[in-house]
């Protein structure tokens, strides 16, 4: 490292800039590596152009309708929370640009993300429109609205709190993309939003790997960072409308839930980092360390009780359609 071993838990001696100069070299490996392992995709490939005809309006089309949509209704606000969570991309950019900076190894993974972010919304938002999934006019509200607003990170605050945010947050939006796929009920939109997932690990892995050097070069500062990122998690998105009734609907679903977020996205990258094992850290690392802990107990606590409530609501909801049915057939 460009930082010598003999400062590695001097937390006063750390400021944002420091951390960022003694990063430069691990980041410039991830970016090598990043962009080795990282294959290239055409947005326009995944989307069935010969489907599209036109809406409504100066051309004379016609207007949406729910039936137009062949996927599921499930899918269907999935699909709009994630695209609407794309399309702030401008936001997270600026955020990121300003935290990292433009120059060296940091401003160019900065571009390279944005610009492979950038596929996303325009994949999504060309196969919504062309196969009639969405309304287009509410959706283009909502992007008003949503964008209209902004976005301000949580995180921006600290460097090593965004490093530390951006590790979980791939993850979970790769698992969200990816779980929305398969309860969309089209194959042709899993197989889009399968490319967009990897797109969003490989960005994880590359935050993750940076997150690993950080905890080994300001442990102290770097574990208080990882308590204070999952202690106080939330989506990019959650400032959409509709964003709470959406994401309910979407946690019952099955696609993003509290046992998801605990066994799929939080302990696979603390397992891989090794959070709970370091040793070695100060009173402010431990802390930390113990209290990520005990969140971590807590938020397995809550996933369990809603594991419990979500299969009593399920098992309701099959109950009432087989009463409806045999209501039906008499």
């Amino acid at each position: 490292m460009t930082i010598a071993p003999a400062q590695r838990t001097g937390s006063a001696a750390w400021t944002d800039a420091r951390l960022i100069l003694a990063l430069e070299e691990v980041v410039e490996t991830e970016l090598n590596r990043h962009l080795k392992v990282a294959k290239e995709w055409m947005p326009h490939e995944f989307v069935p152009w010969s489907q599209g005809r036109d809406f409504d309006g100066p051309l004379g089309g016609e207007a949406w309708e729910l039936s137009h949509s062949k996927v599921t209704p499930l899918g269907r606000i999935s699909l709009v929370v994630n695209l609407l969570t794309e399309d702030n991309l401008p936001s997270y950019h600026h955020e990121i640009a300003t935290m990292f900076g433009r120059e060296g190894a940091w401003g160019t993974w900065v571009h390279r993300w944005t610009a492979e972010e950038g596929r996303h919304g325009i994949a999504l938002r060309d196969y919504l429109l062309t196969t009639r999934a969405v309304d287009p006019v509410a959706l283009e509200r909502a992007r008003m609205e949503h964008m209209s607003a902004g976005f301000a990170s949580d995180n921006a605050h600290s460097m090593l709190q965004s490093v530390a945010y951006v590790a979980f947050q791939e993850l979970a939006t790769r698992i969200s993309h990816r779980n929305t796929g398969h309860f969309a009920g089209d194959p042709l939109c899993e197989q889009l939003l399968a490319k967009i997932a990897n797109d969003e690990n490989l960005h994880m892995v590359f935050y993750r790997n940076l997150l690993k050097a950080a905890l080994e070069i300001a442990p102290d500062l770097a574990m208080q960072a990882v308590r204070d990122v999952v202690t106080d998690f939330r989506m990019p998105g959650h400032g959409m409308p509709g964003f709470e009734r959406a994401a309910a609907q979407i946690a019952i679903g099955g696609i993003y839930n509290l046992r998801i977020h605990h066994d799929d996205v939080l302990q696979p990258v603390l397992r891989h980092l090794k959070v709970m094992e370091i040793g070695g850290l100060g009173p402010a690392g431990l802390q930390a360390q113990q209290e990520l802990g005990l969140f971590l107990d807590g938020l397995d606590t809550q996933a369990t009780r809603f594991d419990d409530r979500q299969a009593a609501l399920l098992a309701r909801r099959a109950a009432n359609a087989e009463r409806k049915a045999a209501a039906a057939a008499s």
